[in-house]
């Protein structure tokens, strides 16, 4: 399979519709453009509702206990069976009809939350707790990826999917961290027992569904896959072939080329460094930052403070990615932004305190929003169509891998409390190396780093 592009053909933008806010608010005018941003939010604020629902039926909950090992654990049967079986499902996005893949697993998902709820009420705890969470949550990356291969057929050039990206996934994200903070909101009113922790996650099934209603107003095949099979084909007996001989393809794609594989780099380096703060901080909040020690801003009120800086980082990120790519390129934007993120890192690891948590929160917040922008606009604009999804699907991959080896490294290494400087130490360096890779990669490939438009 060819990884040249095969998508939309790179049409001039008008006047006036650049890169920049106005670009993407330009962008809403578009109806099947709304429509798909539509599907995004609803999917995302489900999920953030979701996962701090969850988060705080276990990590939270009076009636029940927690350490690193069973928090790591627990993330680690979410997200490694789907690490695995990601690749197959980006193959079938390739292949079926992504409308029909993104209004089924929306209806799937909140079928799935429903069942998720009424295990929490039963007082459900460990495997199979979170056997049924990673049911969830691997649908749910199902219906992410397929919404970034669908991106660019609602997008009309690829000189506007960097202000595309911008707006949905920065919007998408806060949305996602609105749905985090409703999840606190409603625990406040349902109760942090095992009964309301349920009711919280219930609500979330609301947001799948809306998205599903959103999803079945495309017409078919209005959001790709543009080449290969015909939806209605879908899997054949030479499918794991076929997946396998797509993922090589993909993956030679992503090495060779610079718009892919740099940036690609350095969000390695964010989602390691990622996943060690979480493991931290999540123990740092429920035995540190508690509320006797730290009133109106402990626990799990402190986790959704840090999830609303972090999305004010976002909102941040999507105001000055496209202005900052515009004015040093994507490659000036990535090393500014890991850069950034390595003093914003050390930070933290050098005074471990609650405002130099919530500060780096929110600096991290822009930091990798930036680089994932970046490799977003890169995958769409140098990846074909027939492969995109195979890309996306590899790099979720291959970041939740990567996540949970590093809350692994944090819960084995780190203590019961979180505090842990030197892992925090790590992490700075973690993204020093990313940073590293960005510039060695680039030089080793002078004059070929084939930037996406702007």
């Amino acid at each position: 399979m060819r990884s040249t592009p095969t998508g939309p053909a790179v049409v001039p933008a008008r006047s006036g519709e650049s890169a920049g806010l106005g670009a993407a608010l330009a962008l809403l005018r578009r109806g099947a453009f709304a429509r798909l941003f539509g599907v995004r939010l609803s999917a995302q604020w489900a999920d953030g509702l979701f996962q701090a629902a969850l988060g705080g039926a276990v990590l939270f909950n009076p009636e029940r206990e927690a350490d690193p090992l069973v928090v790591a654990s627990g993330l680690a049967v979410l997200l490694l069976p789907y690490s695995l079986l990601g690749p197959f499902a980006g193959s079938l996005l390739d292949r079926w009809d992504r409308r029909r893949v993104l209004a089924g697993a929306s209806v799937l998902r909140a079928c799935l939350v429903v069942t998720v709820a009424a295990a929490i009420a039963a007082g459900w705890a460990g495997a199979p707790l979170y056997v049924l969470a990673l049911a969830v949550t691997g649908v749910n990356r199902f219906v992410l990826t397929g919404l970034s291969a669908a991106l660019p057929h609602v997008v009309p050039d690829t000189a506007r999917l960097v202000p595309a990206n911008t707006l949905s996934v920065t919007v998408g994200a806060g949305v996602s961290a609105a749905g985090a903070g409703c999840a606190v909101a409603l625990r406040a009113v349902f109760g942090d027992g095992d009964a309301g922790s349920a009711a919280t996650v219930l609500v979330a099934a609301v947001g799948s569904l809306l998205a599903a209603l959103l999803a079945t107003g495309f017409a078919r095949g209005a959001l790709g896959p543009g080449t290969g099979p015909a939806p209605a084909d879908g899997p054949t007996p030479s499918v794991l072939r076929d997946v396998l001989g797509g993922l090589a393809a993909g993956a030679r794609a992503t090495a060779t080329t610079p718009a892919v594989c740099a940036p690609f780099l350095g969000l390695v380096a964010h989602r390691l460094a990622f996943g060690i703060n979480t493991l931290l901080l999540l123990m740092l909040f429920r035995h540190v930052f508690t509320p006797e020690n730290v009133p109106g801003a402990g626990g799990l009120l402190g986790v959704g403070v840090v999830a609303g800086l972090t999305a004010a980082g976002l909102a941040v990120a999507a105001l000055v990615t496209p202005p900052l790519v515009r004015l040093t390129g994507s490659v000036g934007a990535v090393r500014i932004a890991l850069t950034g993120a390595v003093l914003a890192q050390a930070a933290v690891a050098i005074r471990l305190s609650l405002p130099t948590v919530l500060v780096s929160a929110f600096a991290l917040g822009v930091f990798g929003q930036v680089v994932k922008l970046c490799a977003d606009a890169g995958v769409q604009a140098g990846a074909g169509d027939a492969v995109r999804g195979r890309v996306f699907a590899l790099f979720d991959a291959v970041f939740s891998i990567c996540y949970v080896a590093a809350v692994s490294l944090a819960a084995v290494a780190g203590p019961v409390d979180g505090r842990s400087p030197g892992l925090l130490g790590v992490a700075a360096g973690l993204y020093a190396a990313g940073l590293l890779a960005h510039v060695g990669y680039l030089n080793g490939r002078a004059g070929r780093t084939s930037e996406p438009a702007v």
